[in-house]
């Protein structure tokens, strides 16, 4: 007579294998996934900055905002219709805290003003407390460059010149915008002026806004901070920052040289007129041209 435990575990397996249907079926291997063809010639991660700043996310998750400010910036980033001029189309830059408004004549298609314009220009972006500083040419190129772009009426901004409260700031020395391309998202802002080269790109999910500054050498980042609060900076894309200057440099482009004079103004000046060369003898005779 067998013992009872046995008995009952051979019962056990029965039942399992009536239930299962008997042992498992080997099953085929599944295929392999096909291999992804090797990139095409030219189309390294160097090769083209603007397609590559667009095929790369950086944008993180916004922190919490109270719903009235989300729903100001939903509003800012609105479209507005641009007019259809009967020549070239302007600059039109707005103030988002009511600093005022000017319309802009460029030049050329890619910018350009005169120094009447530059004026008015450095006088919208003047900062909070009413000090003006002269706003660099090519920040106002790359803005121009933006509207038409993504065939905005205007460009918005919250801040150009800003009083140095430290050094470091492209905004004190009149190189930087925070904007909004009315229509466009911010991502697509910061992906377009990434690929011009020699430029600071800073998206601000929480806040809303794209910084934009013209520098010698690019720096991209983002930063999720709240309006107000410490800075809570991210870099990225260091590798298509170098890319799209080479390709700037490649195309004759340089960047804008770092600001030699700081919260001593007076001081820096008199360091110039001390390496100054004496005056010439006749001064009647023309300076020699030293643009080479």
């Amino acid at each position: 007579m067998r013992p009872l435990g046995f008995v009952l575990a051979c019962a056990c397996f029965a039942t399992v294998s009536v239930a299962q249907g008997g042992p498992a079926k080997p099953q085929p291997p599944a295929p392999a996934a096909p291999k992804p063809p090797p990139p095409a010639a030219g189309k390294g991660p160097t090769a083209n900055a603007n397609a590559n700043a667009k095929s790369k996310p950086v944008v993180l998750a916004k922190a919490w905002a109270p719903p009235s400010y989300v729903a100001m910036v939903k509003k800012w980033h609105e479209p507005v219709p641009a007019p259809k001029p009967e020549g070239r189309a302007k600059l039109v830059l707005s103030s988002i805290n009511g600093m005022g408004r000017v319309e802009l004549t460029p030049l050329t298609d890619a910018g350009g003003f005169s120094p009447v314009d530059l004026d008015r220009a450095s006088h919208l972006l003047r900062s909070s407390d009413g000090a003006e500083h002269p706003i660099h040419p090519r920040l106002l190129d790359v803005a121009y460059a933006l509207q038409r772009h993504f065939g905005a009426g205007e460009v918005r901004f919250l801040s150009g010149f800003r009083t140095p409260k430290r050094l470091g700031s492209n905004h004190g020395y009149g190189r930087a915008l925070d904007l909004v391309v009315p229509g466009a998202t911010d991502e697509q802002v910061a992906a377009f002026v990434r690929a011009k080269g020699f430029v600071g790109v800073g998206i601000y999910p929480t806040s809303g806004f794209v910084h934009v500054d013209v520098r010698d050498r690019s720096f991209f980042w983002v930063d999720r901070s709240g309006p107000g609060k410490p800075n809570k900076t991210v870099g990225v894309l260091a590798g298509d920052a170098a890319a799209s200057d080479v390709a700037a440099r490649k195309s004759g482009h340089v960047g804008v040289p770092a600001p030699a004079i700081g919260r001593d103004v007076e001081g820096a000046l008199q360091k110039l007129a001390k390496a100054a060369p004496p005056p010439a003898a006749d001064p009647s005779e023309p300076e020699p041209d030293d643009d080479h």
